[in-house]
């Protein structure tokens, strides 16, 4: 059985789906690796790396395609090398069936088995797979690290003999796994951390990590079976944007995490909102390339609105590709391993296990 990892734009990707460490408990369940030359020199991984552990590297790109049994990337290829995939040929990554619908079609229609891991159920079996757990803590962190870094104020409190130096207020909005990871870095830095979330279950969570859950009076509980957070109602809304605007004139530092699998970012943080906020604040938007949390947010853009700088990206985790990267890659090992059929040492697309059914694209 072969897998093999095609080279990713690096202008858009620069994460790796194999790393030289996996190289070897590939091989040792079976499996022959082949990869592109240069595949990882970007990172620090240079190809004498890879050969030294078993890898095969293989310049022409079709042919590594055709020859292979599994293809593991983080996006969905070109439509030139998904032109090269054929029958019965499992394409695993990050596949984004929402925008990518057509696309995904037309795999299926050439009988292509694609599975994309951000479709992973919420299930105590799949967490060592979980994709969106792993990178988003990434996220949650690198985020604060980078708000911080555009803030002009000490984060921390200091007191000296000039005078005390106050602790930054800092605002994490959703309180999902990037959240929980910003309000936790947020808090070793030394700032005061206040975080809200439509689902009541993230209270727990957010004050174990020494932030104020900002609870909205009447709250609902906004929880989808899967874990996800889902859409607010209109009086909910409200009642959350009457809680923001006050709690946001002395806040520091904003940190939107919000997300609804498969639609536009809600928005949270609305142009009156920012107006009230202090001259010199940050908001760092995490949710910006799926349209963003606040009013203003542009994607890759830092857009100064009356003093206040708000701030998204494309690919955060393009700052931290090699911890990106490693996590990813020992992800997508764990669910090859889960389609491994151990009795007869062949992939076997179980239907009946709850993690190959749902990521499948049918």
């Amino acid at each position: 059985m072969k897998i093999v990892s095609i080279a990713e734009d690096k202008k858009i990707e620069k994460r790796i789906s194999i790393t030289p460490e996996l190289v070897k408990k590939y091989i040792s369940i079976g499996f022959e690796i082949s990869l592109p030359k240069n595949y990882g020199v970007h990172l620090g991984f240079v190809d004498e790396e890879y050969k030294s552990q078993g890898v095969n590297i293989i310049e022409n790109e079709k042919d590594l395609i055709e020859s292979s049994d599994i293809i593991i990337q983080h996006g969905l290829p070109s439509n030139e090398k998904l032109s090269y995939l054929k029958e019965n040929q499992i394409l695993i990554g990050v596949l984004n069936p929402f925008a990518n619908k057509e696309k995904l079609y037309t795999l299926v229609k050439k009988k292509v088995n694609s599975f994309s891991l951000e479709l992973l159920p919420r299930i105590t079996r799949a967490q060592s797979m979980d994709i969106l757990s792993s990178q988003a803590n990434l996220a949650g962190y690198k985020a604060v690290v980078e708000s911080f870094a555009y803030f002009q104020k000490a984060i921390p409190m200091m007191m000296t003999a000039a005078g005390t130096v106050p602790a930054a207020k800092v605002l994490v909005v959703g309180a999902g796994v990037a959240g929980l990871q910003a309000i936790a870095t947020a808090k070793r830095m030394g700032a005061i951390v206040f975080a809200t979330d439509v689902r009541m279950a993230s209270k727990e969570q957010v004050e174990s990590l020494g932030g104020k859950f900002l609870t909205v009076e009447g709250v609902e509980n906004l929880e989808t079976e899967g874990g996800y957070a889902k859409e607010a109602s209109d009086d909910f809304k409200k009642k959350q944007e009457d809680l923001l605007s006050e709690t946001l004139k002395k806040i520091d530092i904003v940190i939107c995490t919000a997300l609804i699998p498969g639609k536009k970012a809600p928005i949270i943080i609305k142009e009156n909102m920012i107006k009230n906020m202090q001259t010199g604040s940050v908001i760092y938007d995490l949710a910006a390339v799926q349209g963003g949390n606040t009013a203003f947010t542009e994607v890759d853009k830092i857009i100064d609105k009356d003093g206040v700088k708000i701030m998204g990206e494309t690919n955060i985790l393009n700052k931290l590709p090699i911890s990106a990267s490693s996590l990813y890659a020992k992800n997508i090992f764990n669910f090859v391993s889960n389609l491994l059929d151990k009795d007869n040492n062949k992939i076997k697309i179980n239907l009946e296990d709850e993690i190959i059914e749902k990521t499948l694209i049918k």
